[in-house]
This record gives C-alpha cells, sequence and structure tokens, in this order.
C-alpha cells in the first residue's frame, strides 16, 4: 500500500483537482493506496483571517466566509456531473453554516482561542477531502472518505497537538483491517484529542498525517506531491541555478527542512525513517519528473561520490541572543537554566553555541519570540545581573541562518574553510557558527541582507562545476568602455570553457544615465538599455551595486572623473574588487592611496590599477612581481605618454604643432582636455604611482615637473587651448629645431632615483634606450638590486583605445 500526500497548491481549483485525479488513478492500478490532502490552496489562512476579524467585531469576516464558500461551490460545480451537484452543494452551504456560526460566536464572544482555531481550520481539509473522494467516487474508482480525526489521536495541545503514536497505529491498523478499498480519501492536518475534540498538528501538518499513516500501516512508501519537482539543492527563488536533488537521506533530509527548505515539513521524516519506509517528493503538474527519493542511505550519501554537500537552505527572520559574563566560567547549570527559562515559554531554540571558555552562550531563535525570550532570562537571571555576575542579555536581529548540509562532509578535511573561505571573499560576515558532531550540517548566522548573495556564493562553490558568475559594473562607456564592452562579450565563450568564469555586465553607467540589470545587460541592446535608464549619479551608482549585494562584483571606472573615485571606499568596505583606468584615486594624498590599498586587503578584495600607466603593458604587474620577490627597485626611467609620443614623433615642424595634437585628440590618444596630456600632469601622476608600488611614500607636489608649454596655454577652455597653440607655433619649432641641431629628438621623460621624481621634455640621443619609440609607444627602463647592469625593458603601445580596454580586462580576469 502506498500514502500519496496533495499540498494545497495541487488542489488549488478543479483544473488541478483533475490533474490529481489522473495521478490517483495510475498509482491505484496496481497497488492500494491511500490519498491525504491538504485545504485548497490558501483556505487555511482565510478561514484564521475571517476568525480574526470576528474576533475584534470586524464584520467583513463574513464576506472571507462568503467568498470561500464560493471558491468551494465553484469547484463542485466543475467536477461533478449535474446529477450529483446537487448534495455537494448542500454539503459544501451546510458546512460553511458551521463555520459561520463558530465566527458569530466569536464576534460575540471577542475571544479567539487555541481551541477553536483547531476547530475552524479543521474545516479546510474535512472539505476538500469530501469533495475529492466524492469527485473520485462519481468517476468510477473504488474510493471512500477516510475521517482522520478517528483514528489519529493526539494530547489537547491546540494549534501544535502531540501524536499518540501507539494509539494512532492501533486505530490505524484496526480500520483497514476491516476496510478493503482501493483508495481512501483522508484529511490531513487534522486530528482529536481523546475527548473527541479537533485538534491540529501545525502549519504543514498534512504531510505529518501522510508519514503518520505510512509508518502505521507500514506502506511501501509515501509520496508527497507539491508544485516543485523535488527537493532543491537551494531554494530557486534565490538561486536561479538550483537543481533538483535526485536522491538524499532521511538525515539530509531533515537538516534541509529544519532550516527552511519549504518542500517538506519536517516533522514528516521521524514517522517514516523509524520504518525505513522510501519517502518521494513528486510535482503534480510535471507527474513523469523523478523527484527526489528521501531513503536510509542515498547514493548522494555515498563516500565514494565527488559530492561533497547535497543542498544549501536558509531560514530568516532570526534574532541572536547573547548571555555572557564572568560569572558564567565554570559554574555548572546555567546553559540548563538558560533552556529552562526559555523552554517553559515554549521558545524553541534554533541553533546554539558556546565558547570554549564557558564565557558566552548564543543562541539564536525566531525574532518573533524575542520579547519573551528576553523577558524569560531577565527574569530567570534576575539575581545574577544584579550581583554583575553575568551582563543582560545582548540582543541581534534582523539576521537569517544559512546552512550547507551534506553526510560527505564528515571527515572531509577543508569543508568549512571552502565555505568560509568563500563567503568571506565576497564581504559577508559571519556573526555565529554551528556545526553538530556528526558533520552533516555547517551553520552560520549572518545579516538577513547578505542571504541571496550568501547562498549564491555557496551553490557556485558546491554545486555548480565551478562556473564562476562575475557580475560587472562599469563607469564610462566612451572609447576604451565600449572597446571593453564589445571584448567582455566577445571573450565570454572562452572564459567559461577555459577558465570557468562567467562575465556578466550588470550595471553601466555614463555621464548622462545609468542602469542596472541582475541578469545581464543584453549585448545587442546595452546602448538601448543605457539610453533608458535613469538619471546618472555616482553615489547613487555605488548605493545601488552595494543594495543588490550581488556575489563576485566587479567595479571597473573608465573615466577621468574626480566624482567616481570618492565611491571607491564604500566599495571596498563590502568586498567589491575594484579595476580602475581613472588614475586619481591612486596619485591622490598617499595616505588616501595607502588607505584604499589596505582597505582590499582588510576586506578580501582587489584593488587593480594596472592601466593607470602604459594602457595594457604590464608595467605595475612588473613592479608587484619584482618587490614581491623581494627585490628593490633603484631607478625608473620611462616614456609615459603615448600622447606626447605620438605628438613628437609627427611634429617636425612642417606641420603646425596645434594640428599634430588635434590628430591625437582625434585617433584618441588624449584626454578630452589634451593638456592633461600635454602640461605633464598625466605623467606626473603616472610616475608617481609607479614609485609608490615600489615602496616609495611619495607624494604629487615631490615631483619637479618642466613644462613646455607656455603659461597662457593653460588658460581658458579647450577651444582657447588650440588658440593658444597656434598663436606659439614658434616656440614649439623652436623646441624641435634645437633638439635637431644637436642630433636629437624630443621625448617627454619620467625619472625617478633615489627617491625623487621628475617629468619633462628632454632631448634624446641616438644611443639611448628611448629613441627608438614609434607612434604612441611607452618605455619603462627599470634598475634593481638584481636588475643592476642590464635593466628590465617593459615597452609597447602605451595609448588606444583597444589596448587600454584589454588591460582593463586582463585586471577584472586577475580580481576574480
Amino acid at each position: 500500500m502506498k500514502v500519496l500526500k496533495f499540498g494545497g497548491t495541487s488542489v488549488a481549483d478543479a483544473q488541478a483537482i483533475l490533474q490529481v485525479e489522473n495521478i490517483i488513478k495510475k498509482e491505484s492500478s496496481d497497488h492500494k493506496i491511500i490519498v491525504v490532502v491538504s485545504a485548497l490552496h490558501g483556505v487555511t489562512d482565510l478561514l484564521i483571517k475571517a476568525a480574526e476579524l470576528a474576533s475584534i467585531a470586524d464584520e467583513n469576516y463574513l464576506q472571507y466566509l462568503k467568498n470561500l464558500e464560493e471558491k468551494h461551490l465553484a469547484i463542485v460545480k466543475e467536477i461533478f456531473p449535474i446529477s450529483a451537484q446537487s448534495s455537494w452543494l448542500s454539503f459544501v452551504k451546510k458546512h460553511f453554516n458551521d463555520i459561520e456560526d463558530l465566527c458569530n460566536g466569536i464576534f460575540i464572544l471577542g475571544e479567539f482561542t487555541a481551541r477553536i482555531k483547531d476547530k475552524i481550520t479543521s474545516y479546510g481539509e474535512f472539505l476538500s477531502s469530501n469533495i475529492i473522494a466524492a469527485r473520485l467516487e462519481s468517476a468510477g474508482f473504488d474510493a471512500v472518505w477516510l475521517s482522520s480525526p478517528d483514528h489519529i489521536r493526539t494530547n489537547n495541545n491546540y494549534t501544535h497537538a502531540k501524536v499518540d503514536f501507539d494509539v494512532t497505529e492501533k486505530n490505524l491498523k484496526h480500520y483497514f483491517k476491516h476496510n478493503h478499498n482501493q483508495i481512501f480519501v483522508a484529511p490531513g492536518f487534522i486530528a482529536s484529542d481523546e475527548n473527541g475534540n479537533r485538534t491540529t498538528l501545525g502549519r504543514g501538518g498534512s504531510d505529518y498525517s501522510a508519514s503518520i499513516i505510512a509508518s502505521a500501516i507500514d506502506a511501501g512508501e509515501l509520496q508527497i506531491w507539491t508544485d516543485v519537482s523535488g527537493m532543491m539543492t537551494a531554494d530557486p527563488r534565490l538561486v536561479s541555478q538550483a537543481k533538483v536533488i535526485p536522491e538524499i537521506s532521511y538525515q539530509e533530509a531533515m537538516e534541509l527542512s529544519h532550516f527552511g527548505a519549504k518542500v517538506l515539513y519536517p516533522p514528516t521524516i521521524q514517522p517514516v525513517m523509524v520504518k525505513n519506509i522510501d519517502l518521494r517528493i513528486k510535482n503534480t503538474f510535471d507527474a513523469e519528473a523523478p523527484g527526489t527519493l528521501v531513503t536510509q542511505h542515498s547514493k548522494s550519501s555515498d563516500k565514494e561520490q565527488e559530492q561533497i554537500a547535497v543542498g544549501i537552505s536558509n531560514m530568516n527572520h532570526i534574532a541572536l541572543l547573547t548571555l555572557e559574563g564572568s560569572g558564567m566560567v565554570g559554574v555548572p547549570g546555567i546553559s540548563a537554566k538558560l533552556f529552562q527559562c526559555l523552554s517553559h515559554e515554549k521558545i524553541n531554540v534554533i541553533l546554539i553555541t558556546q565558547s570554549s571558555s564557558e564565557h558566552s552562550i548564543t543562541i539564536a531563535i525566531n525574532k518573533q519570540e524575542v520579547f519573551h525570550a528576553e523577558n524569560a532570562i531577565n527574569s530567570a537571571f534576575e539575581d545574577d545581573f544584579k550581583l554583575k555576575r553575568i551582563e543582560p542579555v545582548k540582543i541581534e536581529d534582523r539576521l537569517s541562518i544559512v546552512a550547507l548540509v551534506g553526510e560527505n562532509m564528515k571527515s572531509r578535511s577543508g569543508v568549512s574553510a571552502k565555505m568560509f573561505s568563500c563567503l568571506g571573499n565576497n564581504g559577508i560576515n559571519i556573526r555565529a557558527i554551528a556545526q553538530g558532531s556528526s558533520e552533516k550540517n555547517i551553520s552560520i548566522v549572518i545579516s538577513e541582507i547578505d542571504t541571496k548573495k550568501a547562498v549564491n556564493i555557496l551553490h557556485e562553490e558546491f554545486f555548480e562545476s565551478e562556473i564562476k558568475q562575475v557580475h560587472l559594473y562599469i563607469c564610462g562607456t566612451g572609447n576604451v568602455g565600449t572597446k571593453l564592452i564589445q571584448q567582455v562579450y566577445a571573450q565570454n565563450k572562452y572564459l567559461i570553457e577555459n577558465l570557468s568564469i562567467n562575465l556578466r555586465i550588470a550595471g553601466l553607467s555614463n555621464s548622462r544615465k545609468m542602469v542596472f540589470s541582475d541578469h545581464g545587460i543584453p549585448e545587442t541592446d546595452y546602448l538601448h538599455f543605457l539610453e533608458n535608464g535613469e538619471a546618472a549619479s555616482a553615489h547613487q551608482f555605488s548605493q545601488e551595486i552595494r543594495t543588490r549585494n550581488l556575489r563576485n562584483s566587479v567595479f571597473v571606472d573608465l573615466t577621468a572623473n574626480p566624482e567616481i573615485p570618492e565611491i571607491y571606499e564604500d566599495l571596498l568596505k563590502k568586498s567589491i574588487n575594484i579595476v580602475a583606468c581613472n588614475k586619481i584615486a591612486a596619485a591622490s594624498d598617499f595616505e588616501n592611496y595607502k588607505k584604499l590599498k589596505n582597505l582590499a586587503k582588510n576586506h578580501n578584495c582587489n584593488f587593480f590599477f594596472e592601466t593607470n600607466v602604459g594602457a595594457g603593458l604590464p608595467i605595475i604587474g612588473t613592479i608587484n612581481d619584482l618587490v614581491r620577490s623581494g627585490d628593490i627597485i633603484t631607478s625608473i626611467l620611462a616614456v609615459l605618454s603615448g600622447t606626447l609620443n605620438f605628438v613628437f614623433n609627427h611634429y617636425d615642424g612642417t606641420q603646425p604643432f596645434s594640428e599634430v595634437v588635434a590628430q591625437a585628440q582625434k585617433e584618441g590618444f588624449t584626454e578630452p582636455d589634451p593638456r592633461l596630456d600635454l602640461a605633464g600632469t598625466d605623467v606626473a601622476r603616472k610616475i608617481l604611482i609607479l614609485a609608490r608600488e615600489a615602496g616609495f611614500p611619495l607624494q604629487f607636489d615631490e615631483i619637479e615637473n618642466v613644462s613646455f608649454l607656455p603659461e597662457e596655454c593653460m588658460n581658458g577652455d579647450v577651444d582657447y587651448f588650440y588658440k593658444m597653440l597656434v598663436k606659439y607655433e614658434d616656440h614649439f619649432k623652436n623646441l624641435f629645431d634645437q633638439a635637431k641641431k644637436e642630433g636629437k629628438i624630443l621625448k617627454y621623460v619620467a625619472e625617478f632615483n633615489n627617491g625623487k621624481a621628475k617629468v619633462g621634455l628632454q632631448h634624446i640621443s641616438p644611443n639611448s634606450d628611448l629613441y627608438h619609440l614609434y607612434g604612441k609607444d611607452n618605455i619603462v627602463i627599470f634598475k634593481t638590486l638584481r636588475y643592476s647592469e642590464q635593466p628590465l625593458v617593459v615597452k609597447g603601445a602605451g595609448a588606444g583605445a583597444e589596448v587600454t580596454a584589454s588591460g582593463v580586462f586582463a585586471d577584472i580576469v586577475r580580481s576574480v
């Protein structure tokens, strides 16, 4: 014999009930079956709501009851032939008259007791089970209604009654010994005490009813039919990649259901586990799907299998209560006293953790019970508080519990480290940790706002074939930004296949608009997406990134905007990686530069800015490698401006200097205001950054900048600047002619030596390493303790949107 339980969504309407009938037909073809049903979807909640309204003299309860009656009448009309409708329409009306009489009494007395609550809520399952049993009988099935309250015996702890299993088993075995129908339809959730009063088994109790019946009759299998295709590796509302668990052990299922896996009511497992009865979770609306098999020893718990964990569950609305004090150390009975006072108030302790010093005990409870728990503890420990032996209870709320579950975690080293490491790398602070000696469950308490992020991180780490989902937030969609976006879309398939990284552009911003999408901005329409976004704001962009709180987030700054680095600190504090093409932060006051670097280190994230110097050339990376290996950089000689190199490579006195600068700007080699390049400010920032990365605490104003631009060129706007270039053409021609006269060329050079830095225009002779630079090339010559005689040289294209974007891209990949 099998037991099949159908939940509220499975009997939500006439169409669903007919689908249930098809399942029953198939399952009963070669087995006798017991069908346990819940109330129609939403009915129990509405019955409670009606009674609550009646208890406060709100006559709207009558409308609630009318709506519920009409719902049941409509289903009767849809599933019964006309000839059979009359008696069942009368049946529904009669029992809703009874419900209304009960609510009228509540209205008059203004009292809604637990006993009356059980009486009223029992009607949901009573009505649905009778209607379904009658429908099956009218369709020609050998079906009969089975009254659960006549057989399942409980105490009188109304709304959460405790089952007397011995009496219940005796009653059910006696019933089935004398009744031989093919199909029995029973209401779930409801039972009765020894005096015949209706009781209920707690919300979700229909699952429990089915398990009690299955255990009592030693059923061959218990099937729980619901609206999902089994237990999932995580809550699919939080994790889009959640998968069905094909097979799981009783113990694993119990751990998952306890910590919030809604598919299975936690007490359901115990009765069938004792009798070693398989439990299968199936989808009413996808009956052919295999579902999840819950059994004594699942394949997933076989130590030979590679899968470490079977699932992740979470429970929200948690509060932590901490009791601590020197008076607790070495004193027996403190824990017992704490749990006793909470037990007296019927407060369920979900999680417990205690320091080995015995100085503190922390418990997790539902936040709705905090008030009663605090009062109970204050009363129990009143004397200890007065004598300062124990501190007043500390309360922290807005928390959630996340649990990683799996029997294969037992005796496997590194599971906790893997779990905590991936969470820490994403800036998730763990408030409390608990792990039983069985090692089947590692539970953590975190901030409620981090729940979705944490569950996704763990799911990615333990269940998703090592594909890391990276969320990019790109600020700046000019030349470099456009190229980067194109490169990301073009290269993503390679990254997935070869590096197990999946890049998703989750946010874009330019100077006017910003847009976000957790699922990724589409490649074919990102410009349209952006144009239809909201007004851009650096601080709002940062706030949105932090609020969305997605795992493996990377903020990419492709601007020259001084406002953007102001948001770096907040992002780093949330463990969001930063990749900056913008030089302002790394070239800011040394203390700010140092603070940002330390924030990245302390919050387990990265602050990369390779493209601050030399576009895509590995210059900063080379310095970092030298320093990490213990080498000391003694001097740096460099041509660091692709713009200035382009200008002086092309200026030969035959074409006006202003036209050469305009050409460089047109080809994308300059900043929007070319003076930032030509005045040497940009080069000074670059040598400053290199010196700092080499370990020297240099400030910007300590760099000697010998400008070749006449002072008047620095006034006014960009148009005025170009007019001044035309005016001072003779000045630039004279600079060129002097170098040519010496057989040399002009290069704008950055130098760092003996802790001092200098930038300026120099005459370069043909035998210099700086001489043979063409187009937009950069060169950096390092002398170190190890590279003292033959310097280390990095040379290549140091400007251009394409190579700069590729350098940013490389930083993004390194950052995750």
